[in-house]
């Protein structure tokens, strides 16, 4: 796994392949001072790997705001104009609210791994 860093640490993007996918987990902060830079590091490795799936996983994002929903339609945008699939898996707690406030789920498919289910589901 090759680590992209931005050069102001305060976000990063880690990608790997796990079969025909291609996780893209964001680390960090996602604010207009780093989506350009995450959402260019994301489409670049997209466009060179080619997957069936693109995974954006939200699961280690501290602080997202209103130009996080911006990359993350951008990226579904993106994969389904190449043909892939997309999906947001595991946002944390404060990135969920931000995603559920804005009815993503409507437009953008969002799992969740078998330990961090959402409460909702549970009942």
């Amino acid at each position: 796994m090759r680590e992209i860093k931005d050069t102001k640490e305060s976000c990063r993007v880690l990608f790997r392949v796990e079969g025909d996918s291609l996780v893209a987990t964001v680390v960090g902060e996602v604010d207009h001072h780093n989506s350009k830079k995450i959402r260019g590091q994301i489409d670049e490795r997209t466009a060179l790997i080619r997957p069936r799936e693109l995974v954006l996983d939200l699961s280690r994002v501290g602080f997202m705001d209103s130009s996080g929903l911006g990359l993350i339609l951008g990226r579904f945008s993106t994969a389904s104009d190449l043909g892939i699939t997309f999906r947001v898996c595991d946002p944390t707690e404060q990135t969920r609210k931000i995603l559920d406030l804005a009815g993503m789920e409507r437009i953008v498919r969002i799992t969740y791994s078998k330990k961090e289910k959402r409460e909702e589901q549970a009942v």
